[in-house]
């Protein structure tokens, strides 16, 4: 399985696609911006690029006359996903925590989620969701993404669509996201580490239902 995932790393995913984490976490630096839109540009760009490449690439065919199990295969392919998306919440946080040294004296005012740790709890669920709906979808065929990636997508900027309208109509949200922070560090905290959670039980639900589908699906 550590083969197929450096297989992927190296010779399936172009170099561009690790450094988009870091072009798209500057983007944290704007004041006052919608930040859930970082993560987003993961569903937007990275995945149908990666997904359409593999497809061109005929890797499924490719990597099945390897000496490997099917269960290797989507727990390879998932390890990818997952690595990629942890690489462009972990370069946004980096950045988060540079906004609030930058604009530690500065007066901004938030209409939208402000980059604390708490809201980056709230992007792991975003990916949870995200997962949920792509890899089982997906792993139908293996082969056809675009139905899996629609859904998936527009799943997870509903949640996000949904969550961030409480935000700016629920006062008292608004102010632990945005303005009293700092006195509410253990809320932050907890949501945070909800976040990884759900995103960790999330994505193994994903892969197993996935090699379940998978094990269904003929190669040749």
């Amino acid at each position: 399985m550590y083969n197929l995932v450096m297989k992927d790393l190296k010779l399936g995913i172009q170099p561009m696609f690790f450094v988009l984490p870091i072009l798209f976490g500057l983007l944290v630096l704007i004041p006052s911006w919608i930040y859930f839109l970082v993560p987003m540009y993961f569903f937007w760009i990275s995945v149908p690029n990666l997904f359409g490449n593999f497809k061109t690439q005929n890797d499924l065919m490719f990597t099945s006359l390897m000496p490997v199990t099917k269960k290797d295969i989507v727990k390879a392919r998932v390890s990818v996903i997952v690595i990629l998306e942890i690489l462009h919440i972990g370069s946004a946080l980096i950045f988060g925590l540079v906004h609030d040294l930058v604009y530690s004296n500065s007066n901004i005012t938030y209409y939208f989620f402000a980059p604390s740790i708490g809201f980056w709890g709230l992007c792991m669920v975003m990916l949870a969701i995200f997962n949920i709906i792509l890899i089982p979808i997906y792993y139908k065929t293996a082969y056809k993404f675009g139905r899996a990636l629609f859904l998936a997508t527009a799943a997870a900027m509903i949640f996000a669509g949904i969550v961030q309208w409480l935000g700016i109509q629920i006062k008292p949200v608004s102010d632990i996201f945005n303005v009293t922070i700092a006195e509410h560090i253990a809320v932050h905290a907890s949501v945070l580490i909800a976040g990884i959670v759900i995103f960790a039980v999330f994505t193994l639900m994903a892969y197993r239902i996935a090699v379940k589908r998978f094990l269904k699906v003929e190669l040749l």
